[in-house]
């Protein structure tokens, strides 16, 4: 398969930073964005300490959040790559608790990080696909997305966005041959609950039902080779989808024992 550039966000840890292992285990380049320095460092001595041959990683310093950050990371990428085939946009934060009593600044930190992030990261990407004649973008979206999740809002509204989105930009996209793919990940093994915002509270963390990320980031890497438009990796995650759309007081009811 020919050689790809990719660009990850939120390339520090989670499903970012397995995908990012994972491309260049396979020989594709990577633009990693994040802002962790000491993670971005760390990721890249992992990469160039893979077995030959492998691709090569650009660890770019940047914050989602600043669509400069976004535009500096893909001219870095071109610059050393030439070109940008794949965008993943990845990065995010989840929060739990009561929106009313939700503290402003985790209400800002979460939208300009899911939603605005998002946004930066396509505005960045696009013009360099379509100097290339084309290429892919990845959404990191939720099975919790169109979820009615009472203390959860916030977090599911955000993906609904990142899904209504992906919906859309493809058929925008379609003309100048730059697929979109929707990838509706469920629980996984990440630092995810640690850093989610808002309330404390029992559920949401780590246990058997979480995916390994390995799982995940080979999802994404799969996902470039066959271009589907929407990606579930589980049953388990298409019950919930299925249940969000056709039994959505008694998710919700669900959701709400857990979350509150």
């Amino acid at each position: 398969m020919a050689r790809k550039v990719i660009l990850i966000t939120g390339a520090s840890s989670g499903i970012g930073r397995a995908s990012a292992l994972a491309f260049a285990r396979q020989g594709d380049d990577v633009i990693a964005l994040a802002r962790r320095v000491d993670r971005l460092s760390d990721l890249q001595a992992q990469v160039d300490a893979l077995p030959e041959p492998h691709g090569a990683l650009l660890a770019v310093e940047g914050d989602v959040r600043e669509a400069a950050a976004l535009q500096a990371a893909v001219e870095a990428g071109v610059a050393r790559f030439g070109r940008l085939d794949v965008l993943v946009a990845n990065a995010g934060l989840g929060h739990r608790g009561a929106l009313v009593e939700a503290k402003w600044e985790d209400v800002e930190t979460l939208l300009r990080t899911n939603i605005d992030g998002v946004l930066h990261s396509i505005r960045a990407a696009v013009p360099a696909m379509r100097a290339g004649g084309g290429g892919q973008i990845i959404l990191i979206s939720s099975v919790t997305a169109n979820l009615v999740a009472p203390y959860m809002a916030l977090y599911a509204a955000s993906k609904t966005f990142v899904s209504s989105l992906a919906a859309s930009l493809r058929l925008e996209l379609a003309g100048d041959h730059i697929a979109v793919t929707d990838m509706l990940v469920g629980r996984t093994a990440t630092e995810f609950s640690e850093k989610r915002l808002g309330a404390s509270g029992r559920s949401g963390g780590v246990g058997p039902s979480s995916m390994p990320v390995e799982k995940v980031a080979q999802a994404v890497v799969e996902a470039t080779r066959r271009r589907r438009s929407v990606v579930v990796l589980r049953l388990v995650d298409r019950l919930i989808l299925l249940g969000g759309r056709f039994f959505p007081g008694i998710v919700a009811r669900f959701v709400q024992r857990q979350y509150k």
